[in-house]
């Protein structure tokens, strides 16, 4: 299974940055790798150290597998777009990110739950499958039954992150509109994606 079930905050504490995808929580008050000697231990990175930290920071924010990262890499090296950009566009167009990015969740975990119950609808349809990528002028937003659910009432009045300037949001119709494609610069984190397609140049 792609799902990650353990500890989420140690994961973004030894990655060092926070990913809004994977939690709400901050490392803000403990910016440190865990164990022991977490906040003594200085190590010069290797160059795959480096690259490995950069593709993790993607597969654990957007919740996928290794398997899933591999067939997104060779669809974006297909494209006629830079590598890197284009497979952040993939990451950022997956129907589970849309519904986080909308404001409709809390977490890309909490997403993909709305999505796998058939709470959401894109163009009317409902839709369970979580790795959906949506186009531009697609529509989503949740069932009307589901829009009394109290997380997801909380996030819409308070989302974890802003919505992006790629998705229109509509307060009335409580539906966002995918006005454009995810640039890489909409990736709510810092990423070094050019780290992530030397990673995989090598592994492909």
């Amino acid at each position: 299974m792609s799902r990650y079930t353990g500890p989420r905050l140690k994961k973004m504490r030894a990655l060092g940055v926070n990913l809004p995808g994977l939690s709400r929580k901050s490392i803000d008050r403990r910016p440190y790798p865990p164990g022991v000697h977490g906040e003594t231990r200085r190590r010069r990175p290797s160059d795959f150290a480096l690259q490995l930290q950069e593709k993790q920071k993607l597969r654990l924010n957007y919740g996928v597998s290794e398997r899933q990262m591999r067939r997104m890499m060779l669809a974006a090296r297909k494209s006629t777009d830079p590598t890197g950009a284009k497979l952040l566009e993939l990451l950022e167009r997956r129907l589970d990110n849309v519904v986080f990015r909308a404001g409709f969740a809390p977490t890309i975990p909490a997403a993909r739950q709305l999505v796998n119950h058939r709470h959401i609808l894109v163009n009317g349809k409902r839709a369970n499958i979580a790795s959906i990528r949506v186009s531009v002028g697609d529509v989503i937003q949740p069932r009307e039954k589901a829009r009394t659910i109290p997380s997801l009432v909380d996030c819409v009045a308070s989302p974890s992150v802003s919505r992006p300037d790629w998705l229109a949001f509509d307060a009335n119709e409580l539906s966002v509109t995918v006005r454009e494609l995810p640039p890489a610069e909409s990736v709510p984190f810092p990423i070094d994606v050019q780290q992530v397609v030397e990673f995989y140049s090598r592994r492909l």
